[in-house]
């Protein structure tokens, strides 16, 4: 029985986003800022396309401070069509190419069905769902243009693999959605050597998820068998697996990041 052997890749070399760019929606604040921070410490380019200007300008001119000239702000509307079509072309312009997508941008307005109204089922699922596509879309078109590959992360949720709480059923039609897309791109992109994954985060101490008070938020917590809600940072680092070459041979797939959550 022969056997071969390969020299194993040295794990800083596996981890060392150095000379790669990443564009991270929603990445001035909450989940999208743990990501942001953890790509960039690896050596990466970020992009911080968020709603929120002032906020995205502020955390990159924090990361230009370490590293001059490697962070970018743009004001991005993931609905929009120009918006995300502004962005690559802004981020090219700057940086030459995209190797990494990180699909964070995303609202989760607590309704219930009762008062449910048709404008924010539909705003919820234009940020959170078609953002993902046009975004996706593009910069998937630029990446094979570059011909060397990419990874693409969608910030998926729990409530993507089962409900969390009542109030939440556009948001969670968004993510099951994002969930199916990223599967089926999964199969269509890997031929292109882009890689599409997920992280579906459980309860995670955010901007956002502060706003969710009384009997709704203990009853989460008192869920989850780690005892605590996540950090961003949770995140950024399940990111940052994906994004690096720690995760080479890994497409469609969800990392679980909740604390044990989905096991209550």
């Amino acid at each position: 029985m022969s056997t071969t052997t390969s020299q194993t890749t040295p794990l800083t070399q596996l981890i060392d986003m150095s000379g790669r760019t990443a564009i991270v929606t929603g990445g001035a604040m909450g989940i999208g800022l743990g990501i942001t921070r953890r790509l960039h410490e690896a050596g990466a380019n970020v992009v911080v396309a968020d709603l929120d200007h002032d906020a995205a300008s502020g955390i990159a001119e924090t990361l230009d401070a370490t590293r001059v000239g490697s962070s970018l702000a743009v004001a991005t509307d993931v609905s929009s069509v120009d918006g995300v079509e502004h962005l690559v072309e802004v981020v090219c312009e700057r940086f030459e190419a995209i190797d990494i997508l990180v699909n964070n941008a995303g609202i989760y307005p607590m309704v219930p069905l009762r008062e449910l109204t048709l404008e924010t089922f539909r705003r919820v699922l234009d940020v959170n769902l078609t953002g993902l596509f046009l975004c996706t879309k593009a910069v998937s078109e630029q990446m094979i243009a570059q011909g060397r590959g990419g990874r693409i992360i969608n910030i998926t949720s729990i409530d993507a693999v089962h409900p969390s709480m009542v109030g939440l059923a556009h948001y969670d039609a968004s993510k099951h959605g994002a969930w199916g897309f990223t599967k089926n791109i999964a199969l269509e992109l890997a031929p292109h050597g882009i890689s599409v994954n997920a992280i579906a985060p459980g309860g995670i101490a955010t901007p956002g998820t502060g706003e969710i008070t009384g009997e709704a938020l203990q009853d989460f917590e008192t869920m989850i068998p780690m005892g605590r809600m996540g950090d961003p940072d949770d995140i950024g680092r399940a990111a940052l697996f994906l994004a690096s070459d720690l995760s080479s041979y890994m497409t469609g797939s969800q990392i679980v990041v909740d604390g044990g959550r989905l096991l209550a």
